[in-house]
């Protein structure tokens, strides 16, 4: 939530202490915006792996509503986004928080960006634990 909460300062045009500041606006700041609902959105999913809720679909949904959710239909998934997570992040953070071509106004800024970014880092790690542990929990014999 922090790196969303940093993005969506920044689609909404906040300095957040960027040297050069560009101001990002039309497309940028939208698919900026975007990016940052997507992502909560996903990681909001991972919690359908540790809750209930996940084991069954909601009764109001027609046709579906009532069932259990195949194991399957949730651990790959899950597993395939835990390894896309690990290559993105791997990749993103290769020069982290160095970013080429930036300087920050002062080092309170770039101390809160790592804050922010920072726990992105353990976002795969994470969502291949609970998705092994639910794994365990709806296949067990």
């Amino acid at each position: 939530m922090p790196s969303g909460i940093w993005r969506l300062f920044l689609a909404g045009g906040a300095d957040l202490g960027l040297r050069p500041y560009d101001v990002i606006d039309g497309w940028e700041a939208f698919s900026t915006a975007g990016l940052s609902v997507v992502c909560e959105g996903l990681a909001l999913l991972t919690l359908g792996l540790v809750r209930p809720w996940g084991e069954r679909v909601t009764s109001w949904l027609p046709l579906i509503g009532g069932r259990w959710v195949a194991p399957r239909a949730a651990v790959l998934p899950a597993a395939f986004g835990a390894v896309a997570l690990a290559a993105i992040w791997t990749y993103t953070f290769r020069d982290f928080p160095d970013v080429e071509g930036t300087t920050f106004a002062s080092t309170g800024w770039q101390v809160l960006l790592i804050a922010c970014y920072l726990p992105l880092s353990l976002w795969a790690p994470l969502l291949a634990v609970v998705t092994w542990a639910y794994y365990r929990r709806r296949c067990r014999n």
